[in-house]
């Protein structure tokens, strides 16, 4: 009985530690953009971003490896430069912006490649499906702005399939192409915050 008290009061310091080295860091969305791009009749490109998000990021102290992260996107402020296709995207045909308003990600680990270079695994969440998707992550390294703050920068890519996840509208060309390419770029750019000497 003893010797289980120890062990459990030695589990219960662990933790307590590994809590207490916790920093959290916020998106700072001034300097932040979640963008976009899809093939449009295979010849060309078309981009757009979205102008609402939310993100928070959980490290253990300022090392980035490992580092929690939760993002969350309102997808009725897509925004391609066009009323009507962006219109189009909230409706049924894409994205459902009335019956899903929000796509979620949450990561499950960050690590470490080489040099700068991440590789950022998670679930992405669209229209309340839910998959798994390994993303590029350049980590640009942290500063402090004249407020004292310490930021840290991100540039994330990848792409998935918009057919996985419901998305599935299209129309076939003559030639046998698709209207709208099924393979969506993403790039993001974070720009994160916590206050100089807080955890």
């Amino acid at each position: 009985m003893k010797q289980l008290t120890i062990i459990a009061i030695a589990v219960l310091f662990s933790i307590t530690q590994l809590m207490a080295g916790e920093t959290t860091w916020k998106f700072d969305k001034s300097h932040s953009s979640v963008q976009f791009e899809a093939t449009h009749m295979v010849i060309s490109t078309v981009t757009g971003n979205f102008k609402i998000f939310e993100g928070t990021v959980v490290t253990n102290g300022d090392n980035m490896s490992g580092a929690k992260i939760d993002f969350t996107v309102d997808v009725g402020s897509i925004n391609t430069d066009n009323k009507k296709r962006d219109n189009h995207l909230k409706g049924d045909d894409f994205f459902n912006a009335k019956k899903y308003p929000k796509m979620e990600f949450k990561s499950t680990s960050l690590k470490k490649v080489s040099g700068k270079n991440y590789k950022l695994t998670g679930y992405l969440t669209i229209r309340d499906v839910k998959k798994k998707v390994v993303l590029d992550v350049k980590y640009n390294g942290q500063a402090k702005d004249p407020m004292g703050n310490i930021r840290a920068g991100f540039k994330i890519t990848g792409e998935i399939d918009r057919f996985e996840y419901g998305l599935k509208w299209n129309k076939i060309m003559e030639a046998g192409g698709l209207m709208v390419g099924k393979d969506i770029g993403i790039n993001i750019n974070v720009e994160i915050m916590r206050k100089a000497g807080k955890k």
